[in-house]
């Protein structure tokens, strides 16, 4: 059994939200016989027959919380993607990363199948440190987004990639989210550290 079950079709409802059918049967070339009901069947035995930790599945947003995003798996089943999970770098709502009805690829991160409960994660799709730092050199001067002031003002967290973040020394007036300037001074991999300097 695959993720995006066979013969499904989508079709919108009454409130324009997309639903998922499957085809039970082709009458003419305009009519078909559809069943939502077997969408759900199919869905459930697929997640607690097939599904496992660190397969990676497509879904669709269909709820964005403080804490995390909603995302249907498919059949009806909806895990939830908690906002640590969507990046290295730290973000304030997950909403500066998805929208509603936004497809994407998640990974599992834990299935409890009694339960049909589901804990998605979408970070370690974005890249390893290894492999995000490839694009950068010491010396160079690149764009980045404010994340985040280390306490006791020591130094601030700046996102070149969304799992890869710098730390620049503490600079006054800095704004979560402020596009900055920084100049690569030092990367350490043994250590997976990135020295910056605002420009």
């Amino acid at each position: 059994m695959k993720q995006d079950f066979q013969n499904l079709i989508y079709v919108y409802g009454k409130v324009n939200k997309i639903v998922q059918f499957k085809v039970k049967d082709i009458k003419t070339q305009d009519i078909a016989i559809l069943s939502r009901k077997a969408v759900g069947q199919e869905a459930l035995t697929w997640v607690k027959e097939e599904l496992q930790q660190g397969m990676i599945v497509y879904g669709i947003v269909k709820n964005i919380r403080p804490y995390g995003v909603f995302i249907e798996i498919g059949g009806g089943i909806t895990g939830l993607l908690h906002i640590e999970d969507i990046s290295i770098a730290r973000i304030k709502t997950p909403e500066e990363r998805f929208k509603i009805g936004q497809k994407i690829k998640v990974m599992i991160k834990y299935i409890d199948k009694s339960k049909q409960r589901v804990l998605l994660t979408y970070k370690e799709l974005l890249g390893t440190w290894e492999e995000n730092i490839k694009e950068f050199i010491e010396g160079d001067t690149v764009e980045g987004i404010v994340r985040e002031t280390e306490k006791q003002n020591n130094g601030i967290f700046v996102e070149l990639k969304p799992n890869l973040v710098g730390l620049a020394d503490y600079k006054e007036n800095m704004q979560y989210g402020q596009v900055v300037k920084v100049n690569i001074r030092k990367i350490i991999p043994e250590k997976k550290k990135v020295k910056l300097v605002f420009i």
